[in-house]
């Protein structure tokens, strides 16, 4: 059973990463991915404190959860330790450097969906544009070969999973 989810990774991850290719999408992919750098997080949620009502909650709940999920991430990535994809697939060609070596789980998405997952708490309206944005981070991951698909839902599920644990207590 691992064994198909694993060969199922693998022809996803390749079918993403030759769309990307055969539709140039790989200069988009990498514009997203740096929307979901750690410093775009700390811009917004600092600005939406100083300029906005609800600013203090999403930067509180923002803090707890990030409180929570970059442990986790990082145990999880340093026991896992699995190889990212343009350093372990025989005759992938990657241009696009990652900061380290494994892949599981996608820290990128995972603080992406704290990120969404914090907005949708805060504010509701902008919920269908959180996701969409936090969806295209881990989408681009892929695109740009440095996660399989299952590393951009683990991260999805640790990121919105650290928001819904520490939402009820902040």
């Amino acid at each position: 059973m691992l064994s198909y989810i694993a060969d199922l990774d693998k022809r996803m991850f390749y079918r993403i990463v030759a769309f990307t290719q055969r539709h140039g999408f790989y200069d988009w992919a990498k514009r997203i991915s740096a929307t979901g750098d750690g410093h775009v997080y700390l811009y917004l949620s600092v600005g939406l404190m100083l300029t906005h009502s609800q600013g203090q909650s999403l930067f509180n709940l923002l803090l707890a959860s990030f409180l929570i999920e970059l442990p986790l991430y990082l145990l999880l990535k340093n026991s896992i330790r699995r190889t990212r994809p343009c350093h372990a697939l025989v005759g992938f060609e990657n241009a696009f450097e990652p900061s380290d070596r494994f892949s599981l789980p996608s820290g990128h998405t995972a603080a992406a969906f704290v990120m969404a997952a914090s907005v949708a708490q805060v504010y509701p309206i902008a919920t269908p544009f959180a996701y969409a944005w936090a969806l295209s981070i881990g989408g681009s991951r892929i695109a740009l070969g440095v996660h399989y698909p299952l590393d951009i839902a683990a991260g999805a599920l640790l990121g919105a999973g650290a928001v819904l644990l520490v939402h009820p207590v902040i």
